[in-house]
């Protein structure tokens, strides 16, 4: 263990998760980023999400960073020995598999209560105990439900958000859970069952919406065709068909931007002097904009907005990511060597502590690969490692790096 994890906030908290996708990982991962110890227990085969393809590629080696792999066979005697064993060292135990599964495995928070008092029990579910706890949910499915894929697309073409939000919020909030929880064992002694659902962060996610509603008594409209707040808030194409998002949202601003571009004509317009009347004109101001700004480059309007402090983006796509000159400057993205042996970079929690990143201690780790080491932390001598490897109850450590990453139709 390096120097920097006794610094580290959860330092001294150990985590076993029985967790696989997205949701359960990122609650891990954020324990683990935190300085936590957090064990991953895996079937011999491997968790699945190491093998998925397409969308599903970067799952495994975004969220399990900080952790170490134990490959067992929990439905072995021997096996459930050790996981029992593990459990009983544990702080927080951390699963999102469909309901029932941990209660077959005899995993359930009723189960090992009563074997570790002051185990933190955190549940990662598509929905809380309610009428809708027996469906099967996914992102989508509650992005669907949820009104947030509603509130994405254009009219009559719901469309989900371009990440899996619900899977990595859900996990961020069972962190959230789990370090509450830690924190009233302080005062009470005793641990406690913290639950996180799919369903229930989406309605967060559209919460905003809900209120205006409320407030107002008029249906949010999909965002592609609400009314803004702001006069100019929208992509704009410019020339050779760059796209680049500007934002001119105050009186103050919209005075700045026309004195930039030269525009002494809006600027003195009575029809939009201000932000409400802007916005009120949007239907002639916006082609007119475009008109002008058609024939300036991306780059150099970026350069005019940002000398001027204006709010203004490039579209960029996530691959272009990993060279941006910001993360690289502060350390946003971390150096991680996969699974298979490639190395690359990751972005790291976006928060600081003290002014630090949050480290990358421990990289993704091949199937098992803190087998031998965790078992020896629980008693058990090599003799006996070598024979519940013989008998099939733990795996091996991953012979070549490219075996745990393989893609795989299974």
């Amino acid at each position: 263990m390096h120097d920097i994890d006794q610094t580290l906030p959860y330092a001294g908290i150990r985590v076993v998760e029985f967790t696989h996708m997205v949701m359960g990982p990122t609650c891990g991962m954020i324990l683990g980023d935190l300085g936590a110890e957090v064990i991953k227990v895996e079937p011999i085969g491997g968790d699945n999400t190491r093998r998925l393809l397409g969308s599903g590629a970067g799952f495994f080696p975004m969220f399990n960073r900080n952790k170490k792999s134990l490959a067992v066979d929990t439905k072995h005697p021997r096996g459930r020995e050790i996981v029992m064993k593990l459990i009983a060292t544990a702080d927080v135990f951390s699963e999102n598999f469909k309901g029932g599964t941990m209660t077959k495995l005899g995993l359930d928070y009723a189960s090992l209560a009563p074997l570790n008092p002051k185990l933190v029990y955190v549940s990662h579910k598509g929905f809380l105990p309610g009428p809708y706890e027996h469906r099967t949910a996914l992102d989508e499915v509650v992005q669907m439900m949820g009104g947030l894929a509603y509130m994405t697309g254009p009219e009559g073409r719901p469309l989900r958000a371009g990440s899996s939000v619900n899977d990595i919020m859900g996990g961020i909030f069972g962190a959230i859970g789990a370090m509450a929880a830690l924190a009233q064992r302080e005062k009470s002694g005793r641990g406690q069952e913290v639950q996180s659902a799919l369903f229930e962060n989406n309605v967060f996610l559209v919460a905003q919406h809900m209120m205006q509603y409320a407030v107002t008594g008029k249906p949010a409209a999909p965002m592609p065709s609400r009314i803004s707040a702001w006069g100019i808030y929208d992509v704009f194409t410019v020339m050779d068909g760059e796209q680049i998002f500007l934002a001119v949202v105050s009186d103050t601003q919209w005075a700045l931007f026309c004195d930039a571009f030269g525009f002494a004509d809006l600027k003195v317009d009575a029809r939009i002097r201000t932000n409400n009347e802007r916005v009120n004109a949007r239907e002639w101001l916006l082609p007119e904009l475009r008109k002008r700004l058609a024939s300036r480059g991306a780059a150099e309007i970026g350069a005019t907005f940002e000398s001027n402090g204006l709010p203004y983006a490039p579209i960029t796509r996530p691959e272009d990511l990993m060279d941006d000159p910001h993360l690289l400057a502060t350390g946003g993205l971390a150096p991680v060597t996969l699974p298979d042996g490639r190395t690359t970079r990751t972005p790291l929690l976006p928060l600081t502590l003290d002014g630090q990143r949050l480290p990358l201690r421990i990289d993704p780790p091949r199937l098992g690969q803190h087998t031998e080491e965790l078992l020896g932390s629980l008693g058990y001598s090599g003799d006996d490692i070598a024979d519940l490897r013989k008998a099939g109850v733990v795996g091996p450590v991953a012979a070549a790096a490219g075996d745990a990453m393989e893609p795989s139709n299974a």
